[in-house]
């Protein structure tokens, strides 16, 4: 379940709620979800009931109580709790780890796509500066790629304020993460300086991360195992599941002893389809490259533990972590391509 699937489910539970006449409110457009602050409770939490309160003439805490019986049986949340004065909170089942895998392998590149903007309509102006063209032609696939009715049209229409760059004749990749890295209205980033193969080089640790992905995939196949999505068991343990509540203790993932990787990782990917709304919603491109710098990174900490180490047998955990590596180079490729910027297989 993602963020994005998590507010669909919170606003069915708004209109269950109205159809049996616990509330009456009009339904919202949307319920806004976001990630637990630190010292909160769950995963993820949502204020929609301390917005409800008002119109539906009743306490927050009535509203949020209301909405917790429609959500606690929900497939995909282990448990939704109310704090402070009518926040909803959750907390997802384990396994969703493996249904957002096969979701985001399913979607291909696609995974983050949606229709939350089906029915906007938005032209921008014809424009002429190179860095504003690049702008807009990544704004307009953004904004198709949560449906909106998105094109270059007539004088009159929108113009984003883009701070003009030159190209300098450096390599389209490089030209395209320089433009669109920095926030539209922010001086660009040299391209001359995105050429170096080096991880302080941004652009070169997103491509350098997605053909890891491939080249893990080919090692595998080559070991004799495939991807296959599942439980991801313990780095260094492959055979060993650990439950939920065992993260972070001494022995285990999460540990100072023990990292464990994959739950940045999964937190992202879980994410990337809010990131792209987000970004479409502001205009902001570089919204996608920063996330796609944030996947990468959590990316290359992971991948260490996908491939069976010295004499160690690939077994059902190595076959997760590897669909899990997919996963993400699938995410890299996804958002890399919303830019315009080419995922080299092999760097």
């Amino acid at each position: 379940m993602t963020p994005a699937d998590l507010s669909l489910t919170v606003l069915r539970a708004v209109r269950r709620a109205i159809d049996d006449g616990a509330l009456r409110v009009d339904v919202p457009s949307r319920a806004k979800v976001e990630r637990a602050r630190p010292g909160g409770v769950g995963e993820y939490a949502s204020s929609i009931a301390l917005s409800l309160a008002r119109p539906a003439g009743r306490s927050a805490l009535d509203v949020a109580g209301i909405l917790e019986e429609r959500l606690r049986d929900v497939p995909g949340l282990r448990a939704v709790e109310i704090t402070g004065p009518g926040f909803l909170n959750f907390t997802l089942q384990r396994d969703v780890d493996a249904d957002l895998v096969r979701g985001i392998l399913a979607a291909g590149t696609s995974y983050g796509h949606g229709a939350a903007l089906t029915g906007t309509v938005v032209r921008f102006a014809p424009v002429a500066e190179p860095r504003a063209v690049l702008v807009v032609e990544a704004l307009v696939r953004l904004l198709r790629s949560q449906g909106a009715d998105a094109e270059v049209g007539a004088d009159g229409g929108e113009r984003p304020h883009v701070y003009p760059g030159a190209s300098g004749g450096h390599g389209t990749d490089a030209v395209r993460w320089a433009f669109l890295r920095a926030a539209p209205h922010d001086r660009p980033l040299d391209p001359g300086s995105l050429l170096v193969p080096h991880e302080r080089n941004p652009l070169f640790r997103v491509q350098y991360a997605y053909s890891r992905t491939r080249r893990l995939l080919v090692n595998a196949r080559q070991l004799g195992f495939t991807p296959e999505p599942g439980r991801l068991g313990e780095p260094g343990r492959p055979g060993q599941y650990v439950e939920p509540g065992q993260y972070g203790r001494p022995g285990h993932p999460g540990h100072p002893e023990h990292p464990d990787h994959a739950s940045p990782l999964l937190r992202l990917l879980r994410d990337h389809p809010l990131a792209l709304l987000s970004a479409a919603r502001h205009r902001a491109p570089d919204r996608v490259a920063r996330q796609l710098e944030a996947v990468a990174d959590a990316l290359l900490a992971f991948q260490h533990t996908v491939l069976p180490l010295g004499d160690e047998k690939p077994s059902a955990a190595h076959r997760s972590r590897l669909a899990l590596a997919e996963a993400a180079g699938t995410v890299l490729a996804g958002g890399l391509s919303v830019l315009g910027i080419s995922a080299p297989d092999r760097i």
